[in-house]
C-alpha cells in the first residue's frame, strides 16, 4: 500500500508532459528488467513455504516461530505480497497475531477472511492505514469497523480507510464517528446512504472522501465539512435527487477543495459538468477537476474555466468533446487525462484503472492511436497490464487490452520490451482466455501474440496451457492464414513441452495429430509444397519427438502411409529431412518399430541414405540403425538387413567430419535413444552411427545449438 494522495497532487504532475512521458517509460524499463529486490525474493520463498515454517495451533491456524521477529516495513510488505498473491486467508492471517509483527500500513485487497479472523490478526496493530478493497462478504464493512474500533490507539490515529466494494449486511448502520482521526475514506461502490454521509462528515480531521457510485441522494451534509474537506470524488453518483442548483450551490460552499471528480457515465449524459463549468465564483482553489464522460463539454468552455484558475494541474476529459485544442498541449504543468493523443490515453489508463467505463473507452482511443504504432512503449503495455489484471471479467476491457496488446509487441516493438513486461500481459491473455472461452477474437488475438518469436522463445508463460489452447485452435478449420499460425506454434511448443507434458495432453495431442496428418494430406494431394506444409511437417517431427503417445497417434491415423505418398510426390531436402526425422521418432520406440519394416520404407530410406543433402542422408542412416539393432523384425529378411548395414557402415565411412555444419540444425531433448545402439556391439554401424550423432551435437558451438535460435527461424516464415 501506498500513501494516500490526492489525485491532483501527485508530486509527479510538475513534471513536463514529454519529460514525465519518457521518465515514466524509463522507470518501468529500469523496473521490469531489473532482478526482483532480495527482499522481494525471500519473502516470496517464505510465503511459498509458510506450511512448513509454521507450527499449527489448535484450531488448525499457523503460527509463527517464537524466536521470528519482522520489522514494520518489512511486515507490511509480507502482508501485502501475501494479500497480492491470494495467499491471505483465515489460516495464514493468524501469523499476524501477537507481537511478532509489527504492522502500520494493513492491505487485505480481496482477501476471504472472517471477521474472527481480521479482528485477531490486525486490530491491535497501530494500524495508520487500511486497505479493504472488496474483501469477501465474510468480512463485512460493519464488523470492519467494529473491529477497528475496539482499538483505542486506532480510533485516534488511523488515517486512511478504504473500503471500496465491500460488503453491508441489510439493515446494518455504519459508524465512522468513533474514528476520530480518519483523514482519508474512500466508500466506492458501497451500499452507502445519505445517512451514512451525514454520519462521516462530522468526522473532525476528515479531509479527503470518495463516495463514488453510492447510494447518496442527497449531498448537503458536505457542508459540515466544507472547511476542512480538500478531496471530493463523486463519480456515478446515480442516486442524486437534488436539482443542479441545488448541486452547484454545495459544491460552491466547498471552498478548500483542491480535488474534484463528477464525472459520469457517457450513456446517462449528465450535464452537471456542463453547468458547473459556466460558473464563475465556484472551486477557487480547485487544481484537479475531473469531468470525464460529461455531455455538452467544449474545449472552449474547459479552456476559459482553467485560465480563470491558473494553478490548476490536472482535468478529466475522457469520453467528452474536449481536450482536443492546442491549449491542453501547449500549457506547462497541466495533465490530461482524454482520448486526444497517447500522452491523454496514458494519464487516463492510470488514473481509471478501476473504473472499468473508462478503462475501455481509453483502451478504445489507444488501439486507435496505436495501430501502426513504431515506438516501443513500455509505460503503456504496463498500464494496459493493470486494466486486464483489475477487470478480469469485464470482456469489453478484455478484447480491447488484448488488441492493444498486439499493437504495442509486434514483432520489433516486442524485442524493446522487458521480458517480465511480456510474460505478465501473455498470462493476463490466457487468464482471458480461461474467463472467456468462446469469444473468438480473443482467441485469435492471443494466437497472434504467441507468433511472435520474442514472446514464443524468450518470454516465461505457461506453454502446456498454451498448447492446448492452440492445439484445440488447431482442430476448429479456421481460415488458411489462422491455421498456418496455429501450426507454426504448434511446431515450437511441441519443443518446449517435457515428454510428461507431451503425454499429458491426451485428446488435445489425438486431435492435433489427426488434423496435421489431414493437413499434410491434402498438400500432397494437391501437390502444394507451401509454407503451411513445412510447419506441418515440423509439428508433427516435434510433436513426436520421445513421446510415444504421439506416435502411436501418427501410426493409428495412416501417417505412414501418408507419409510415404509425401516422399513420392515431393523430393525437396528440407520436406524429406522433415519426413526422416519423424519416422527417427517412430523408429526409437521398441513397441513401433516393427511397423516400419515394410518394403516402400525400407526403399525409400535405402534410397535417401544416398543423397547429397547431409540432413537426409544423416537421418535415412538413424531410421536404419534403429531398425537394424533388432533382429526380431528382419527374421525373414535377414539378407536384406545384412546388406543395409554394410551400406549404412559404407556410407557413414564417406561422411565428412562429425563437426561439419547440415542446413538442418540437428538437437536432442536427450541421449536416451543412444544408449541401446551404443551397447549393440554385434552391430559395429548401428555403433558408428550412434557415436557419430553423438559427437555431431555436442561439437556443435552452443550458441548455434540454442533451442531458442531454432524456434526463431522456425518463425521467421510465419504469416502475419
Amino acid at each position: 500500500m501506498v500513501h494516500f494522495l490526492h489525485p491532483g497532487l501527485s508530486p509527479r504532475n510538475i513534471v513536463p508532459p514529454d519529460a514525465q512521458k519518457d521518465a515514466l517509460g524509463w522507470c518501468v524499463v529500469q523496473e521490469e528488467a531489473s532482478p526482483y529486490s532480495l527482499v522481494n525474493i525471500c519473502l516470496n520463498v517464505l510465503i511459498a513455504n509458510l506450511e512448513k515454517l509454521c507450527s499449527e495451533r489448535s484450531d488448525g491456524t499457523l503460527c509463527l516461530p517464537e524466536h521470528w521477529s519482522f520489522p514494520q516495513e518489512v511486515a507490511d510488505r509480507f502482508l501485502g505480497v501475501m494479500t497480492w498473491q491470494g495467499k491471505l486467508t483465515d489460516r495464514t492471517a493468524s501469523i499476524f497475531q501477537g507481537n511478532q509483527m509489527k504492522l502500520k500500513l494493513v492491505n487485505i485487497q480481496k482477501a476471504k477472511i472472517s471477521t474472527a479472523a481480521f479482528t485477531k490478526a490486525f486490530c491491535h496493530h497501530k494500524v495508520i492505514e487500511l486497505d479493504a478493497t472488496a474483501v469477501h462478504t465474510d468480512l463485512p464493512i460493519s464488523d470492519i469497523l467494529s473491529g477497528l474500533c475496539s482499538n483505542s490507539w486506532i480510533q485516534q490515529n488511523l488515517r486512511c480507510l478504504l473500503l471500496d466494494s465491500t460488503s453491508i449486511p441489510q439493515d446494518s448502520r455504519l459508524l465512522f464517528g468513533q474514528l476520530t482521526g480518519l483523514r482519508v475514506l474512500s466508500v466506492f461502490n458501497v451500499c452507502f446512504h445519505s445517512e451514512d454521509l451525514a454520519n462521516v462528515s462530522q468526522l473532525p480531521k476528515l479531509e479527503s472522501l470518495d463516495i463514488s457510485n453510492t447510494l447518496v441522494t442527497n449531498i448537503s451534509a458536505l457542508l459540515t465539512c466544507k472547511d476542512r474537506l480538500k478531496s471530493l470524488t463523486m463519480h456515478y453518483l446515480k442516486c442524486l435527487t437534488m436539482t443542479k442548483p441545488q448541486i452547484l450551490a454545495v459544491i460552491r460552499e466547498l471552498k478548500c477543495l483542491l480535488h474534484l471528480d463528477i464525472s459520469d457515465h457517457r450513456q446517462l449524459k449528465s450535464d452537471l459538468a456542463f453547468h458547473l463549468l459556466q460558473q464563475k465564483d465556484i472551486l477557487p482553489n480547485i487544481v484537479s477537476l475531473d469531468i470525464s464522460g460529461g455531455n455538452y463539454i467544449t474545449d472552449g468552455a474547459v479552456e476559459l474555466f482553467i485560465q480563470q484558475r491558473p494553478a490548476m494541474q490536472f482535468v478529466g476529459l475522457l469520453a467528452t468533446d474536449a481536450g482536443y485544442s492546442d491549449f491542453f498541449t501547449a500549457k506547462q504543468g497541466l495533465r490530461v487525462a482524454g482520448g486526444a493523443n497517447v500522452t491523454q490515453i496514458s494519464e487516463a489508463l492510470s488514473r481509471y484503472r478501476n473504473r472499468s467505463c473508462f478503462m475501455k473507452e481509453a483502451l478504445y482511443r489507444l488501439f486507435t492511436e496505436t495501430f501502426s504504432m513504431q515506438v516501443t512503449m513500455p509505460a503503456i503495455l504496463k498500464l494496459v497490464a493493470v486494466g486486464m489484471r483489475n477487470h478480469p471479467l469485464d470482456l469489453p476491457v478484455q478484447f480491447t487490452a488484448s488488441a492493444c496488446a498486439l499493437n504495442l509487441t509486434r514483432q520489433g516493438l516486442a524485442r524493446g520490451m522487458p521480458v517480465r513486461l511480456l510474460s505478465e500481459v501473455t498470462c493476463l491473455l490466457f487468464k482471458a482466455l480461461k474467463n472467456f472461452p468462446h469469444y473468438q477474437q480473443l482467441q485469435k488475438n492471443c494466437l497472434l501474440s504467441l507468433t511472435n518469436s520474442r514472446i514464443l522463445v524468450d518470454v516465461p508463460f505457461d506453454r502446456f496451457d498454451a498448447a492446448k489452447f492452440v492445439m484445440r485452435w488447431l482442430c476448429k478449420h479456421e481460415n488458411p492464414k489462422m491455421q498456418t499460425m496455429a501450426v507454426s506454434i504448434t511446431s515450437i511448443l511441441a519443443l518446449q513441452l517435457s515428454p510428461e507434458q507431451t503425454a499429458q495432453l491426451k485428446e488435445e495431442l489425438f486431435m492435433a495429430v489427426k488434423e496435421l496428418l489431414a493437413i499434410v494430406k491434402q498438400k500432397t494431394t494437391e501437390n502444394l509444397d507451401d509454407v503451411t506444409l513445412l510447419f506441418t511437417l515440423k509439428a508433427l517431427w516435434n510433436l513426436t519427438d520421445e513421446s510415444p503417445a504421439a506416435c502411436n497417434h501418427f501410426m493409428e491415423n495412416q501417417g505412414l502411409a501418408i507419409f510415404i505418398q509425401v516422399l513420392e510426390t515431393f523430393s525437396e531436402s528440407a520436406i524429406q529431412s522433415k519426413v526422416l526425422g519423424l519416422w527417427n521418432n517412430i523408429a526409437e520406440v521398441r513397441e513401433l518399430s516393427s511397423k516400419l519394416v515394410t518394403e516402400d520404407v525400407v526403399k525409400h530410406i535405402s534410397n535417401l541414405l544416398h543423397s547429397k543433402e547431409m540432413e537426409v542422408s544423416y537421418f535415412a542412416a538413424g531410421i536404419i540403425a534403429h531398425l537394424t539393432s533388432d533382429k526380431q523384425p528382419w527374421m525373414t529378411h535377414d539378407l536384406q538387413r545384412s546388406a543395409l548395414l554394410q551400406d549404412l557402415y559404407a556410407t557413414i565411412q564417406n561422411w565428412p567430419s562429425s563437426s561439419c555444419k547440415m542446413t538442418a540444425l540437428v538437437t536432442y531433448r536427450s541421449f536416451k535413444a543412444f544408449f541401446p545402439l551404443l551397447s549393440n556391439f554385434s552391430q559395429p554401424a548401428v555403433q558408428l552411427w550412434a557415436l557419430w550423432a553423438m559427437y555431431h551435437v555436442c561439437s556443435k558451438n552452443q550458441r548455434e545449438c540454442e533451442s531458442g535460435e531454432r524456434q526463431r527461424e522456425n518463425l521467421k516464415q510465419t504469416p502475419h
